[in-house]
């Protein structure tokens, strides 16, 4: 009897794109079971991928759009427009213009990085009359709360001098005054909605500067800084706009950005797969298959917060259908994962290597993981039969 095999993964950051990912998992598969049916639904989060996919889904287009990226040089950016019925939608992925792969090695530093250029993509879309924009929050490379987004809309972020602030997360401590009058009025009569994970929090011993600033390249005592920084950006957005967003659920959604999405765009944050299963094909594939072979570049604790594989796991094991997940590195806490719907994980990575090493045979580890996890099962359902 064949097997029915639905590939979900997510893609692998700095690595291989979701489609690349899916690829290489079905060329695995297909290798140690030929007779298998393999179904593919591609997983995207907001992140990287995000853009082509829902424009591939619905039959829409890539525009092309230069702006200023996370340390301040101009980015080959771009963003959608959705084809179907309805309103004329936009879709931007913020990682397009502040994405962490965007974030040279050696210039990792949060303190500086910048959201402007998701700010001129918005208007990038404005200018071709857009009703409804749809931004993808996922893989950023900066902790700015979305202050430079902000100024390429046309607020003014000033300190007790009344100066302009410098760009970074690192500047935001000295906020004394913000200025809404000059933001850009189209604004007020388009519909932006924010894909984010829903667990971000903007501040707190769970805000995104302690659980993601290392990530970006922040050490401890700019840790630090970031969160202060954060801390003063929520008091004088508070005092000065009346909106309360420490302890608002996706605030702090790709360093802060979730944040400034409403307090300057007007934005409605959603949890993310409630709004990309509305494009994707993944519901119906599922209800098909007998196996689901998710991935991602790292499983660990923060897994089952709002990641690909566990969101993927959870409407599996719902519908009575196991979940294999593999990933780039198995990280603390990974154990999680069992308990929210994974049924078995593995590290594609088989020997010691370096990163570099491992992103780059990225396609190669993937396929044989997915070749040998097929094979494993086939030794299971031999088993079962005896």
């Amino acid at each position: 009897m064949s097997l029915t095999v639905l590939i979900a993964p997510s893609g692998f950051k700095e690595s291989l794109s979701v489609k690349a990912v899916t690829k290489a998992i079905s060329s695995g598969v297909r290798k140690a079971m030929p007779d298998a049916e393999i179904l593919s639904a591609p997983m995207v989060d907001g992140g990287e991928g995000t853009t082509e996919a829902l424009v591939d889904a619905t039959g829409g287009r890539i525009i092309k759009a230069r702006v200023t990226g996370p340390v301040g040089a101009p980015v080959a950016g771009f963003w959608g427009l959705l084809g179907g019925a309805g309103p004329k939608t936009a879709v931007i992925e913020m990682a397009a213009a502040a994405g962490l792969s965007l974030v040279p090695r050696d210039r990792r530093n949060p303190l500086l990085t910048t959201s402007r250029g998701v700010g001129e993509l918005i208007l990038a879309a404005l200018d071709h009359g857009v009703e409804r924009i749809l931004i993808g929050c996922g893989d950023s490379g900066i902790n700015d709360g979305g202050a430079g987004m902000a100024r390429a809309l046309g607020a003014r972020l000033l300190d007790a001098q009344g100066r302009e602030l410098p760009e970074g997360g690192g500047a935001l401590e000295d906020l004394a005054q913000i200025d809404v009058s000059g933001l850009d009025p189209r604004l007020a009569s388009v519909r932006i909605d924010a894909a984010v994970n829903w667990h971000n929090m903007l501040l707190g011993q769970k805000g995104v500067a302690r659980v993601f600033g290392p990530q970006k390249g922040a050490t401890p005592a700019q840790v630090v800084v970031l969160e202060r920084g954060l801390e003063t950006y929520a008091a004088v957005i508070r005092a000065s706009l009346g909106i309360e967003l420490g302890a608002m659920q996706g605030a702090g959604a790709s360093g802060g950005l979730g944040a400034g999405l409403v307090a300057f765009a007007g934005a409605t944050l959603h949890p993310r797969f409630e709004i990309m299963l509305q494009y994707l094909d993944f519901d119906r594939l599922l209800e098909r298959a007998d196996l689901v072979i998710t991935a991602e570049g790292s499983l660990d604790g923060q897994s089952p917060y709002g990641k690909v594989p566990c969101e993927v796991a959870r409407r599996a094991k719902a519908l009575g259908i196991p979940t294999i997940a593999l990933a780039g590195t198995i990280g603390k806490g990974a154990r999680q994962t069992l308990d929210h719907g994974i049924a078995a994980f593995a590290s594609i990575v088989k020997r010691p290597c370096s990163l570099d090493e491992a992103i780059a045979k990225g396609d190669k580890l993937l396929r044989r993981a997915a070749e040998d996890a097929m094979r494993m099962m086939q030794v299971g359902r031999k088993l079962a039969l005896r």
